[in-house]
Protein backbone atom coordinates (compact mmCIF):
# COMPACT_ATOMS: atom_id res chain seq x y z
CA UNK A 1 0.00 0.00 0.00
CA UNK A 2 1.48 3.18 -1.13
CA UNK A 3 0.93 6.17 1.12
CA UNK A 4 -0.80 9.41 -0.45
CA UNK A 5 1.45 12.48 -0.19
CA UNK A 6 -1.53 14.67 0.21
CA UNK A 7 -1.72 12.68 3.67
CA UNK A 8 2.09 13.18 4.12
CA UNK A 9 1.97 16.80 3.54
CA UNK A 10 -0.86 17.05 5.94
CA UNK A 11 1.36 15.08 8.61
CA UNK A 12 4.68 17.28 8.32
CA UNK A 13 2.30 20.27 8.86
CA UNK A 14 0.79 19.54 11.90
CA UNK A 15 3.98 17.81 13.37
CA UNK A 16 5.89 21.08 12.13
CA UNK A 17 2.71 23.40 13.54
CA UNK A 18 2.59 21.10 16.97
CA UNK A 19 6.08 21.43 17.52
CA UNK A 20 6.12 25.05 16.90
CA UNK A 21 3.20 25.55 19.79
CA UNK A 22 5.02 23.60 21.98
CA UNK A 23 7.71 25.76 22.19
CA UNK A 24 5.73 28.52 22.66
CA UNK A 25 4.01 27.27 25.39
CA UNK A 26 6.91 25.46 27.24
CA UNK A 27 9.45 28.59 26.72
CA UNK A 28 6.19 30.75 28.84
CA UNK A 29 5.81 27.68 31.24
CA UNK A 30 9.18 27.51 32.13
CA UNK A 31 9.44 31.18 32.64
CA UNK A 32 7.28 31.63 35.12
CA UNK A 33 7.63 28.86 37.23
CA UNK A 34 9.67 29.95 40.13
CA UNK A 35 12.18 26.84 40.50
CA UNK A 36 15.77 26.38 41.45
CA UNK A 37 17.19 25.09 38.45
CA UNK A 38 14.71 27.22 35.96
CA UNK A 39 17.26 27.58 33.72
CA UNK A 40 18.55 24.20 33.10
CA UNK A 41 15.05 23.05 32.52
CA UNK A 42 14.38 25.74 30.10
CA UNK A 43 17.85 24.76 28.24
CA UNK A 44 17.29 21.15 27.95
CA UNK A 45 13.42 21.19 27.23
CA UNK A 46 14.38 24.09 23.90
CA UNK A 47 16.95 21.51 22.93
CA UNK A 48 15.03 18.42 22.83
CA UNK A 49 12.03 20.29 21.12
CA UNK A 50 14.42 21.91 18.58
CA UNK A 51 15.93 18.98 17.88
CA UNK A 52 12.93 17.23 16.55
CA UNK A 53 11.81 20.43 15.03
CA UNK A 54 15.33 20.23 12.72
CA UNK A 55 14.71 16.45 12.11
CA UNK A 56 11.23 17.23 10.75
CA UNK A 57 11.98 20.15 8.60
CA UNK A 58 15.27 17.79 7.10
CA UNK A 59 12.25 15.21 6.00
CA UNK A 60 10.27 17.68 4.53
CA UNK A 61 9.99 17.99 0.92
CA UNK A 62 11.38 21.67 -0.44
CA UNK A 63 8.08 23.14 -2.28
CA UNK A 64 5.99 21.54 0.58
CA UNK A 65 8.24 23.34 2.92
CA UNK A 66 8.02 26.77 0.91
CA UNK A 67 4.32 26.23 1.49
CA UNK A 68 4.15 25.53 5.29
CA UNK A 69 7.04 28.46 5.12
CA UNK A 70 3.86 30.83 3.56
CA UNK A 71 1.30 29.75 5.94
CA UNK A 72 3.24 30.82 9.76
CA UNK A 73 3.21 33.71 10.92
CA UNK A 74 6.39 36.42 10.60
CA UNK A 75 8.00 35.35 14.20
CA UNK A 76 7.55 31.70 13.32
CA UNK A 77 8.55 31.61 10.17
CA UNK A 78 12.00 33.74 11.18
CA UNK A 79 12.22 31.01 13.97
CA UNK A 80 11.52 28.29 11.35
CA UNK A 81 14.21 29.31 8.61
CA UNK A 82 17.26 30.21 11.21
CA UNK A 83 16.53 26.20 12.08
CA UNK A 84 17.43 25.48 8.37
CA UNK A 85 21.08 24.33 7.11
CA UNK A 86 22.62 26.66 4.71
CA UNK A 87 22.57 24.12 1.55
CA UNK A 88 18.81 23.77 2.28
CA UNK A 89 18.41 27.59 2.51
CA UNK A 90 19.79 27.19 -0.74
CA UNK A 91 17.72 25.35 -2.35
CA UNK A 92 14.73 26.34 -0.95
CA UNK A 93 15.15 29.91 -1.79
CA UNK A 94 14.24 30.16 -5.61
CA UNK A 95 10.98 28.21 -4.27
CA UNK A 96 9.68 30.90 -2.15
CA UNK A 97 7.34 33.59 -2.80
CA UNK A 98 7.78 37.62 -2.87
CA UNK A 99 6.12 37.80 0.35
CA UNK A 100 8.32 35.10 2.11
CA UNK A 101 11.13 36.79 1.10
CA UNK A 102 10.37 40.52 2.18
CA UNK A 103 9.70 38.86 5.65
CA UNK A 104 13.43 37.27 5.36
CA UNK A 105 15.14 39.86 4.10
CA UNK A 106 13.61 43.09 5.94
CA UNK A 107 14.28 41.67 9.16
CA UNK A 108 17.18 43.83 10.38
CA UNK A 109 16.83 46.43 8.69
CA UNK A 110 15.09 48.22 11.39
CA UNK A 111 18.53 48.04 13.12
CA UNK A 112 21.33 50.89 12.76
CA UNK A 113 23.74 47.88 11.61
CA UNK A 114 22.10 46.60 8.53
CA UNK A 115 24.24 45.43 5.98
CA UNK A 116 22.12 46.95 3.39
CA UNK A 117 22.11 50.42 2.85
CA UNK A 118 20.41 52.46 -0.02
CA UNK A 119 20.91 55.63 -1.10
CA UNK A 120 19.45 58.54 -3.24
CA UNK A 121 19.47 61.47 -4.40
CA UNK A 122 17.75 64.50 -2.99
CA UNK A 123 18.46 68.06 -4.24
CA UNK A 124 21.99 67.86 -5.20
CA UNK A 125 23.35 65.44 -2.46
CA UNK A 126 23.28 61.75 -1.62
CA UNK A 127 20.80 60.75 1.62
CA UNK A 128 19.94 57.30 2.64
CA UNK A 129 17.12 55.96 2.42
CA UNK A 130 15.06 53.80 5.47
CA UNK A 131 14.08 50.42 3.77
CA UNK A 132 10.97 49.05 4.93
CA UNK A 133 10.21 46.56 2.23
CA UNK A 134 10.84 45.93 -1.54
CA UNK A 135 8.33 48.44 -2.30
CA UNK A 136 9.09 51.54 -0.91
CA UNK A 137 12.70 50.66 -2.15
CA UNK A 138 12.01 50.49 -5.36
CA UNK A 139 9.33 53.75 -4.99
CA UNK A 140 12.61 55.94 -3.74
CA UNK A 141 14.69 55.35 -6.55
CA UNK A 142 18.16 54.77 -5.18
CA UNK A 143 21.33 55.58 -6.90
CA UNK A 144 23.30 53.21 -4.79
CA UNK A 145 22.59 50.10 -2.68
CA UNK A 146 25.75 49.52 -1.05
CA UNK A 147 25.69 45.55 0.78
CA UNK A 148 28.60 44.92 3.52
CA UNK A 149 29.06 41.26 4.86
CA UNK A 150 25.51 40.43 3.47
CA UNK A 151 23.63 37.22 3.70
CA UNK A 152 22.35 34.90 0.84
CA UNK A 153 19.04 35.45 2.24
CA UNK A 154 19.14 39.29 2.31
CA UNK A 155 21.41 38.92 -1.38
CA UNK A 156 18.50 37.41 -2.90
CA UNK A 157 15.78 39.74 -1.32
CA UNK A 158 17.68 42.91 -2.81
CA UNK A 159 18.32 40.74 -6.18
CA UNK A 160 14.29 39.58 -6.91
CA UNK A 161 13.79 43.18 -6.34
CA UNK A 162 15.35 44.77 -8.85
CA UNK A 163 15.70 41.17 -11.21
CA UNK A 164 19.55 40.69 -10.86
CA UNK A 165 21.77 38.22 -9.30
CA UNK A 166 24.12 39.09 -6.57
CA UNK A 167 27.68 37.33 -6.21
CA UNK A 168 28.83 36.51 -3.02
CA UNK A 169 31.23 38.74 -1.95
CA UNK A 170 33.38 35.83 0.02
CA UNK A 171 33.90 34.16 -3.59
CA UNK A 172 34.85 37.68 -5.59
CA UNK A 173 38.40 36.97 -5.04
CA UNK A 174 37.88 33.46 -6.87
CA UNK A 175 37.44 34.96 -10.11
CA UNK A 176 39.93 35.12 -13.04
CA UNK A 177 41.44 38.52 -14.15
CA UNK A 178 39.81 38.12 -17.37
CA UNK A 179 36.32 37.60 -15.84
CA UNK A 180 36.24 40.41 -13.93
CA UNK A 181 35.15 42.97 -16.05
CA UNK A 182 31.84 42.15 -18.73
CA UNK A 183 28.32 43.37 -19.62
CA UNK A 184 25.22 40.75 -19.37
CA UNK A 185 22.81 40.40 -22.23
CA UNK A 186 20.25 42.57 -19.99
CA UNK A 187 22.48 45.67 -19.71
CA UNK A 188 24.77 45.18 -16.38
CA UNK A 189 27.60 46.35 -15.78
CA UNK A 190 29.77 43.93 -13.72
CA UNK A 191 33.14 45.45 -12.26
CA UNK A 192 35.18 43.27 -9.68
CA UNK A 193 37.72 44.97 -8.06
CA UNK A 194 39.99 45.24 -5.14
CA UNK A 195 40.59 48.17 -2.67
CA UNK A 196 42.93 48.85 -0.25
CA UNK A 197 42.59 48.70 3.56
CA UNK A 198 45.65 49.69 5.35
CA UNK A 199 45.46 49.05 8.77
CA UNK A 200 48.01 50.05 12.00
CA UNK A 201 49.67 46.06 11.77
CA UNK A 202 48.42 45.05 8.16
CA UNK A 203 47.19 45.93 5.29
CA UNK A 204 45.12 43.96 2.34
CA UNK A 205 43.50 44.23 -0.73
CA UNK A 206 39.43 43.95 -0.25
CA UNK A 207 37.46 42.77 -3.14
CA UNK A 208 34.35 44.76 -4.30
CA UNK A 209 31.96 43.94 -7.11
CA UNK A 210 29.59 46.64 -8.78
CA UNK A 211 26.54 45.85 -10.84
CA UNK A 212 25.66 48.87 -12.48
CA UNK A 213 22.02 48.25 -13.80
CA UNK A 214 18.86 50.57 -14.35
CA UNK A 215 20.86 53.52 -13.29
CA UNK A 216 21.69 51.99 -10.21
CA UNK A 217 24.85 51.00 -8.57
CA UNK A 218 25.50 47.78 -6.76
CA UNK A 219 28.07 47.38 -4.50
CA UNK A 220 28.95 44.28 -2.47
CA UNK A 221 32.10 43.45 -0.34
CA UNK A 222 32.68 41.46 2.82
CA UNK A 223 33.63 44.10 5.19
CA UNK A 224 33.40 47.76 5.43
CA UNK A 225 35.99 50.29 3.93
CA UNK A 226 37.57 53.60 4.50
CA UNK A 227 37.28 54.65 1.32
CA UNK A 228 33.25 54.07 0.99
CA UNK A 229 32.87 56.20 4.53
CA UNK A 230 34.96 58.93 2.43
CA UNK A 231 32.44 58.90 -0.65
CA UNK A 232 29.95 58.86 1.67
CA UNK A 233 30.90 62.18 3.61
CA UNK A 234 31.70 63.76 0.87
CA UNK A 235 28.25 63.34 -1.16
CA UNK A 236 26.33 63.65 1.51
CA UNK A 237 27.96 67.24 2.54
CA UNK A 238 28.90 68.51 -1.14
CA UNK A 239 26.06 69.63 -3.16
CA UNK A 240 25.76 68.51 -7.11
CA UNK A 241 28.94 65.99 -6.13
CA UNK A 242 27.67 63.21 -7.47
CA UNK A 243 24.66 62.86 -10.58
CA UNK A 244 23.84 59.40 -11.21
CA UNK A 245 24.97 55.82 -10.14
CA UNK A 246 28.57 56.37 -12.39
CA UNK A 247 29.36 59.14 -11.15
CA UNK A 248 29.45 57.09 -7.65
CA UNK A 249 31.15 54.52 -8.99
CA UNK A 250 33.88 56.95 -10.55
CA UNK A 251 34.02 58.88 -7.12
CA UNK A 252 34.67 55.76 -5.62
CA UNK A 253 37.59 55.14 -7.71
CA UNK A 254 38.77 58.46 -7.51
CA UNK A 255 38.66 57.98 -3.38
CA UNK A 256 40.43 55.23 -3.55
CA UNK A 257 43.54 56.71 -5.74
CA UNK A 258 43.49 59.49 -3.13
CA UNK A 259 43.72 56.57 -0.06
CA UNK A 260 46.78 55.07 -1.60
CA UNK A 261 48.14 58.38 -2.13
CA UNK A 262 47.47 59.10 2.05
CA UNK A 263 49.33 55.36 2.24
CA UNK A 264 52.16 56.33 0.24
CA UNK A 265 52.75 59.29 2.45
CA UNK A 266 52.79 57.10 5.51
CA UNK A 267 55.58 55.04 3.94
CA UNK A 268 57.91 57.70 3.11
CA UNK A 269 57.40 58.82 6.72
CA UNK A 270 57.70 55.39 8.30
CA UNK A 271 61.14 54.97 5.41
CA UNK A 272 62.37 57.83 6.68
CA UNK A 273 62.28 56.50 10.52
CA UNK A 274 63.97 53.65 9.22
CA UNK A 275 66.65 55.35 7.31
CA UNK A 276 67.54 57.25 10.61
CA UNK A 277 68.23 53.94 12.24
CA UNK A 278 70.09 52.20 9.41
CA UNK A 279 72.09 55.22 8.57
CA UNK A 280 72.98 55.56 12.46
CA UNK A 281 77.01 54.62 13.33
CA UNK A 282 75.92 51.26 15.20
CA UNK A 283 73.10 48.75 15.04
CA UNK A 284 73.14 45.66 17.20
CA UNK A 285 71.50 42.84 15.76
CA UNK A 286 68.38 43.13 17.53
CA UNK A 287 67.86 46.21 15.87
CA UNK A 288 68.60 45.27 12.59
CA UNK A 289 65.99 42.63 13.30
CA UNK A 290 63.46 44.98 14.32
CA UNK A 291 64.63 47.57 11.17
CA UNK A 292 63.90 44.24 8.76
CA UNK A 293 60.43 43.71 9.87
CA UNK A 294 59.24 47.48 9.29
CA UNK A 295 60.87 47.45 6.19
CA UNK A 296 59.16 44.09 5.45
CA UNK A 297 56.03 45.87 6.47
CA UNK A 298 56.54 48.93 3.84
CA UNK A 299 57.80 46.48 1.12
CA UNK A 300 54.01 44.64 1.57
CA UNK A 301 51.92 48.16 1.80
CA UNK A 302 53.67 48.77 -1.42
CA UNK A 303 53.28 46.25 -3.40
CA UNK A 304 49.65 45.69 -2.62
CA UNK A 305 49.56 49.66 -3.21
CA UNK A 306 50.84 49.45 -6.85
CA UNK A 307 48.56 46.14 -7.11
CA UNK A 308 45.43 48.29 -6.34
CA UNK A 309 46.16 50.89 -9.14
CA UNK A 310 46.66 48.37 -11.67
CA UNK A 311 43.61 46.80 -10.71
CA UNK A 312 41.94 50.65 -10.52
CA UNK A 313 43.27 51.52 -13.70
CA UNK A 314 41.97 48.57 -15.17
CA UNK A 315 38.64 49.12 -14.59
CA UNK A 316 38.45 53.07 -15.34
CA UNK A 317 39.91 51.76 -18.71
CA UNK A 318 37.07 49.70 -18.92
CA UNK A 319 34.41 51.98 -18.49
CA UNK A 320 35.88 54.20 -20.40
CA UNK A 321 36.80 51.54 -23.47
CA UNK A 322 32.81 50.51 -23.11
CA UNK A 323 31.74 53.58 -23.65
CA UNK A 324 29.23 53.97 -20.89
CA UNK A 325 30.39 57.30 -19.61
CA UNK A 326 28.93 60.91 -20.13
CA UNK A 327 31.58 63.47 -21.69
CA UNK A 328 32.17 65.06 -18.29
CA UNK A 329 32.58 61.68 -16.82
CA UNK A 330 35.64 61.02 -19.48
CA UNK A 331 37.20 63.96 -17.96
CA UNK A 332 36.83 62.39 -14.52
CA UNK A 333 38.04 59.36 -15.42
CA UNK A 334 40.63 60.22 -18.03
CA UNK A 335 41.89 62.47 -14.38
CA UNK A 336 41.82 59.23 -11.91
CA UNK A 337 44.18 57.56 -14.79
CA UNK A 338 46.45 60.52 -14.90
CA UNK A 339 46.41 60.46 -10.81
CA UNK A 340 47.43 56.97 -10.66
CA UNK A 341 50.10 57.24 -13.33
CA UNK A 342 51.99 59.78 -11.06
CA UNK A 343 51.42 56.75 -7.99
CA UNK A 344 53.32 54.55 -10.40
CA UNK A 345 56.66 56.73 -10.28
CA UNK A 346 56.12 56.93 -6.38
CA UNK A 347 56.36 53.33 -6.26
CA UNK A 348 58.92 52.83 -8.15
CA UNK A 349 60.87 54.90 -6.05
CA UNK A 350 59.65 53.53 -2.73
CA UNK A 351 60.49 49.97 -4.23
CA UNK A 352 64.11 51.27 -4.40
CA UNK A 353 64.52 53.10 -1.12
CA UNK A 354 63.39 49.91 0.68
CA UNK A 355 65.70 48.31 -0.97
CA UNK A 356 68.47 50.33 -0.43
CA UNK A 357 67.56 50.13 3.68
CA UNK A 358 67.12 46.37 3.48
CA UNK A 359 70.62 46.03 1.52
CA UNK A 360 72.36 48.26 4.14
CA UNK A 361 70.69 46.74 7.02
CA UNK A 362 71.65 43.52 5.99
CA UNK A 363 75.13 44.81 5.59
CA UNK A 364 75.27 45.77 9.67
CA UNK A 365 74.28 42.46 10.08
CA UNK A 366 77.41 41.24 8.07
CA UNK A 367 79.60 43.74 9.78
CA UNK A 368 78.54 42.60 13.23
CA UNK A 369 79.48 39.20 12.17
CA UNK A 370 82.78 39.94 10.86
CA UNK A 371 83.43 41.67 14.49
CA UNK A 372 82.35 38.20 16.07
CA UNK A 373 84.67 36.04 13.59
CA UNK A 374 87.69 38.52 14.19
CA UNK A 375 87.64 37.85 18.29
CA UNK A 376 87.53 34.26 17.16
CA UNK A 377 90.38 34.56 14.78
CA UNK A 378 92.11 36.65 17.34
CA UNK A 379 91.30 34.11 20.18
CA UNK A 380 92.38 31.39 17.73
CA UNK A 381 96.40 32.84 16.94
CA UNK A 382 96.54 33.91 20.22
CA UNK A 383 96.10 29.87 21.39
CA UNK A 384 98.11 28.33 18.57
CA UNK A 385 101.26 28.58 19.49
CA UNK A 386 100.29 27.78 23.28
CA UNK A 387 98.57 24.49 21.65
CA UNK A 388 102.08 23.98 20.29
CA UNK A 389 104.13 24.23 23.36
CA UNK A 390 101.14 22.74 25.75
CA UNK A 391 101.21 19.86 23.29
CA UNK A 392 106.06 19.81 23.99
CA UNK A 393 105.73 20.36 27.45
CA UNK A 394 103.00 17.28 27.42
CA UNK A 395 105.56 14.85 26.24
CA UNK A 396 107.42 12.34 28.42
CA UNK A 397 110.90 13.63 27.50
CA UNK A 398 110.19 16.94 28.68
CA UNK A 399 110.09 15.57 31.99
CA UNK A 400 113.49 13.30 31.80
CA UNK A 401 115.31 16.69 30.61
CA UNK A 402 114.29 18.28 33.66
CA UNK A 403 114.10 15.75 36.41
CA UNK A 404 117.54 16.59 36.94
CA UNK A 405 118.08 19.51 37.52
CA UNK A 406 114.55 20.93 38.81
CA UNK A 407 111.61 19.64 40.46
CA UNK A 408 108.11 18.42 37.99
CA UNK A 409 106.58 21.24 40.22
CA UNK A 410 108.81 24.02 39.43
CA UNK A 411 109.41 22.89 35.57
CA UNK A 412 105.70 23.01 34.83
CA UNK A 413 104.79 26.28 36.86
CA UNK A 414 107.64 28.04 34.64
CA UNK A 415 106.67 26.48 31.72
CA UNK A 416 102.85 27.81 32.80
CA UNK A 417 104.44 31.12 33.30
CA UNK A 418 105.90 30.82 29.49
CA UNK A 419 102.77 30.31 28.40
CA UNK A 420 101.13 33.22 29.77
CA UNK A 421 104.52 35.78 28.36
CA UNK A 422 103.97 33.89 24.43
CA UNK A 423 100.22 34.14 24.86
CA UNK A 424 100.69 38.37 25.62
CA UNK A 425 103.05 38.62 23.37
CA UNK A 426 101.06 37.33 20.54
CA UNK A 427 98.14 39.67 21.43
CA UNK A 428 100.81 42.44 21.25
CA UNK A 429 101.40 42.00 18.16
CA UNK A 430 98.34 41.17 16.83
CA UNK A 431 97.15 44.38 18.01
CA UNK A 432 100.26 46.72 16.40
CA UNK A 433 99.69 44.91 13.38
CA UNK A 434 95.96 46.06 13.13
CA UNK A 435 96.95 49.59 13.96
CA UNK A 436 99.74 49.42 10.88
CA UNK A 437 96.79 48.63 8.77
CA UNK A 438 94.45 51.30 10.15
CA UNK A 439 97.07 53.83 9.48
CA UNK A 440 97.63 52.65 5.80
CA UNK A 441 93.39 52.88 5.09
CA UNK A 442 93.45 56.25 7.23
CA UNK A 443 96.72 57.96 6.39
CA UNK A 444 94.94 61.01 8.21
CA UNK A 445 93.84 59.50 11.70
CA UNK A 446 95.56 59.62 14.73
Amino acid sequence: MQNDPTSDQQTHRETILNLLQKHQLVEGMVRKQDMPHHELVESLVRKQNLVKLKITLNEVALAELAQILEELSPEDMLFVWDQLGENRKELILHDLSINVLNTLGTRQFNNEKSSIKAFGLHEGRLREITIQNGEALVNAKPVWIDLVGPTFEERTWVGDIFGIELPDPDRLSDLESSARFYVEENGEIHVHSDFLLDLENESRNVAVAFILYQNILFSIRSEELPVFRLQRLRAFSQPNYVSDARDVLLDLYAADAEYSADAMEDMYSGLEAVGKQVLSKHMTDEEAAKILVAIAHEEDLNGRIRRNVLDTRRAVSFLMRSKFLEKHQLEDAQQILRDIESLDGHTTFLFGKINFLMDATVGFININQNKTIQRLTVLSVVFMPLNVLAGIGGMSEYSMMTHDTMSWQVAYSVFTVGLVIVAWLTYVILKLIEKREKKKINPGSQ
